[in-house]
């Protein structure tokens, strides 16, 4: 009664949270049919295109035991592994493709229905799967009576159309009685994969059906109750504020970091209070002005503050300041569509330099 009362309760569809989680887990939606259907087709190509030769192959190298058994001695236990040897190369080779062929198939019917991935929380050992009173439950209970009634519908049709090919051919096997012995496997063959080609169209039916119910049962499955929802908004909440909190404390790090290169600036371009970028060229390292530190607003004014304890030359030029801003992250070098405005403030404060040392000089 309980598990009907959640049922009911769970009215809302899964949140996408929700279905990656199911889907991280290994809860995916799997139809037995489409493997089924793409087990017929590889049979359905074994038959027509490997079959034929192989077994025209394999009947061919064993040909050789029945027309001349005496052939192949058997005086020592060397003789018998060489003769095991060749007729496992035989066996192998007739085996060996129509095998690759179903592993091919079977995971192509699995891939196609979900992609693979790796979850080791469904190869762990888990000991509640052994318990007798959980299997009779998983046998008669609701999932266990559905896939009980989908195998019962599944064989009735599949019994259904082989039943109905053996009548439509009745005249055709009859008459393989009376026909020559080195046309029967063929014959056989052709029958045999007429049919494939019939019992497929019977499943392709039944897995579109069971892959279409096993969809809406999967997502009827993750529903959540309206609690359920309010509750994973606010794990939600919480995790977005604390990766707002760690993002914050990572920049406030990096601001850090960049104002104590500031002190290695030979410039800072202002705006003149919203802008600022720090940069340092010297003429000996080589290089283009390489752009140190930047920042708006409080940032800016706490570049400017470091540039006049350190005596750095800070120069007024708006335009410019807000363009390197915009274009240059830090730690680079500057673009060469600023190298001559850049170079004109580099001259600039040069002359300002060398005024001032001439002047000292006079006073001196």
């Amino acid at each position: 009664m309980a598990e009907d009362v959640d049922h009911e309760s769970k009215t809302e569809e899964a949140t996408d949270k929700r279905v990656s989680d199911a889907l991280e887990q290994g809860n995916v939606p799997v139809s037995r049919e489409v493997t089924l259907l793409c087990s017929l087709a590889a049979y359905l190509v074994i038959e027509m295109l490997i079959a034929p030769k192989s077994a025209s192959e394999l009947a061919n190298a064993l040909m050789h035991f029945i027309d001349d058994p005496s052939g192949w001695r058997l005086e020592q236990a060397s003789d018998a592994l060489s003769l095991l040897i060749v007729v496992g190369k035989s066996a192998s080779a007739f085996l060996g493709p129509p095998i690759l062929i179903l592993m091919f198939f079977g995971l192509g019917g699995s891939f196609a229905q979900n992609p693979p991935r790796l979850v080791l929380q469904r190869i762990m050992p888990d000991l509640s799967r052994l318990s007798p009173l959980g299997g009779l439950s998983r046998l008669f209970g609701a999932r266990g009576l559905t896939e009980f009634a989908k195998s019962i519908v599944k064989l009735l049709a599949v019994g259904g159309v082989v039943a109905l090919m053996v009548s439509s051919q009745k005249t055709f096997l009859m008459s393989s009685m009376f026909a020559d012995a080195a046309d029967l496997p063929e014959r056989l063959l052709w029958f045999c994969a007429k049919t494939t080609v019939a019992v497929m169209i019977c499943v392709l039916v039944l897995a579109s059906a069971d892959l279409t119910w096993t969809r809406i049962h999967w997502k009827r499955d993750l529903r959540m109750t309206r609690q359920e929802i309010k509750d994973e908004m606010k794990q939600s909440e919480g995790d977005r504020m604390m990766k707002a909190r760690f993002r914050s404390l990572r920049q406030a790090r990096l601001r850090k970091a960049m104002l104590k290169s500031v002190p290695r600036a030979t410039m800072v371009i202002v705006n003149p209070t919203h802008y600022a970028v720090a940069m340092r060229y010297v003429r000996s390292e080589g290089g283009a002005p390489l752009v140190l530190a930047k920042g708006v607003d409080l940032i800016a004014l706490k570049i400017r503050e470091i540039a006049i304890e350190h005596d750095i030359p800070i120069i007024e030029d708006k335009p410019l300041a807000r363009s390197l801003y915009d274009a240059v992250a830090v730690d680079q070098t500057i673009p060469p569509e600023f190298y001559r405005a850049v170079a004109e403030i580099v001259h600039l404060i040069q002359e300002k330099r060398s005024s001032w040392s001439s002047t000292r000089r006079r006073i001196n």
